[in-house]
């Protein structure tokens, strides 16, 4: 690991783990997540300035109109998506800037990644590449439609909000497969959505603020 990933002063390994210590205080208890977040430098995923913030638990800005979502809610989704499984095949709405899909590809086989804004895709695969994430597969597309040809998924993470439950994307989980998405507009809640032979059940977690799911792709 160079420099910049191994990181200093404020985003050093130390400081990332105490931002570890601060999720297991939340009540974040699945290991295999917290080792994979204590192996991913958040700080190389958000602007130089920035950096010195990286491992506190706030949202940061990452251009565009985007968010890097806060540590303990990164966490908790894939804490959600995993549910102490080990996962095959996971699918992420929202590359953004590619932080979530690191700590995805630390705790599952094949990750594929749907971005509408090239920009932002762009400066993912440059981060992902300079980590030497081989097992992540980017794609420049509408998070709406998903990924059919390439389902079912073990595990569906949803980065933005969307108004209501995405049924296509539901559709493309594998039996026993998770979908972890926020939903709402002014008041979101996190919601985990669980398929099984009998179909979907549903349950309402976390309050939470994320950016709108948005239709189409911008180049």
């Amino acid at each position: 690991m160079n420099n910049r990933n191994a990181g200093i002063g404020m985003t050093s390994q130390r400081t990332r783990m105490r931002m570890i210590e601060r999720l297991r205080d939340q009540g974040v208890k699945d290991e295999v997540v917290l080792n994979a977040m204590a192996e991913i430098p958040r700080h190389i995923f958000v602007d130089e300035a920035l950096a010195s913030r990286a491992y506190d638990d706030v949202a940061l800005p990452i251009g565009f109109g985007q968010t890097i979502s806060n540590p303990f809610t990164v966490a908790r989704m894939v804490e959600l998506a995993r549910g102490g499984r080990t996962l095959h095949k996971v699918l992420e709405i929202g590359t953004g800037c590619g932080y979530q899909a690191a700590v995805l590809a630390r705790v599952a086989r094949e990750v594929y990644s749907m971005e509408r804004l090239a920009g932002l895709l762009s400066k993912a695969r440059v981060r992902l590449r300079e980590l030497g994430m081989r097992n992540i597969k980017l794609k420049h597309g509408d998070g709406h439609a998903g990924l059919k040809d390439q389902g079912p998924f073990d595990a569906i993470v949803m980065a933005a909000a969307a108004t209501h439950l995405p049924e296509m994307l539901a559709d493309q989980l594998c039996e026993g497969g998770r979908l972890v998405l926020p939903l709402g507009t002014r008041e979101q809640r996190l919601v985990l959505v669980e398929r099984n032979a009998g179909g979907f059940t549903q349950s309402v977690l976390d309050e939470v603020k994320f950016v709108p799911l948005i239709a189409g792709v911008l180049a």
